[in-house]
């Protein structure tokens, strides 16, 4: 096709029909995976459930079991407003222990950048691979799109696996409530919740919307995981959903 290289033409292939074939690399096949899990405090959040960062790290475990069956390489990063863990993608025999000792090091606390970590992480993906972000979202959402277009710009594979407690989703509160940041600890508020609970509801509803709505149009898979929800039903059924892709 106009625009290939020439040094990716396969030779061979010629050799044998006549007819030029660009090579499929191992590369786009066979991708690399990264898998980022953010270590901010608002992923400490659980009342009734269990926290959206034990939930985010039991779909991690899950992937890299999946990936290593899969003999495919698998990385972890950890993050908050900086990089607090980086494990390389790797396929060897001891990857799977490797990284769940890993996971079981991390634990969520400090500010959310998550745009401004992932500017830091783009130019460090070399090679094209597969991204995996593991968040509540909880951050300017306009910076984290545009890095998460970033990625996608880059031709890099993004899924985006957004955790999420239910009561950020149905705000059950009902008497006179003191809510405390969980990265500002001085941050706290008391509040009538039957006030603000039809603006919250909307509001949230709103920001969950419009970052389906960007993964949409820029073929990123997202999907949104509740705490309250077996993680293995969900994440069989999201596995489902991404191989009919």
């Amino acid at each position: 096709y106009p625009g290939d290289e020439i040094r990716h033409i396969d030779w061979r292939a010629y050799g044998k029909t006549g007819k030029y074939y660009v090579k499929e690399f191992e590369e786009e096949t066979n991708l690399r995976s990264y898998l980022l899990l953010d270590c901010s405090g608002s992923m400490a959040y659980s009342q009734s459930s269990l926290s959206k960062f034990t939930y985010a790290r039991c779909l991690i475990a899950a992937f890299v079991y999946l990936l290593h069956k899969q003999r495919d390489a698998a990385g972890l990063i950890g993050l908050d407003d900086k990089i607090v863990l980086r494990r390389e993608p790797s396929a060897t025999a001891t990857v799977f222990e490797q990284l769940m000792e890993d996971l079981e090091g991390l634990a969520p606390g400090g500010e959310t950048s998550l745009a401004s970590v992932l500017n830091g992480l783009l130019p460090t993906f070399k090679r094209r691979s597969r991204i995996v972000l593991l968040s509540d979202c909880f951050d300017s959402l306009p910076e984290l799109c545009s890095q998460l277009q970033q990625l996608r710009h880059q031709r890099h594979e993004v899924l985006l696996l957004q955790i999420i407690a239910p009561e950020e989703e149905e705000f059950p509160f009902s008497k006179p409530t003191r809510f405390q940041s969980l990265e500002l600890t001085s941050d706290r508020k008391l509040v009538d919740p039957l006030q603000l609970r039809q603006h919250y509801l909307r509001e949230f509803q709103n920001f969950v919307d419009e970052l389906a709505r960007f993964c949409r149009n820029n073929d990123i898979t997202y999907a949104r995981f509740k705490t309250d929800e077996p993680f293995v039903g969900a994440m069989q059924a999201f596995l489902a959903e991404y191989n009919r892709r």
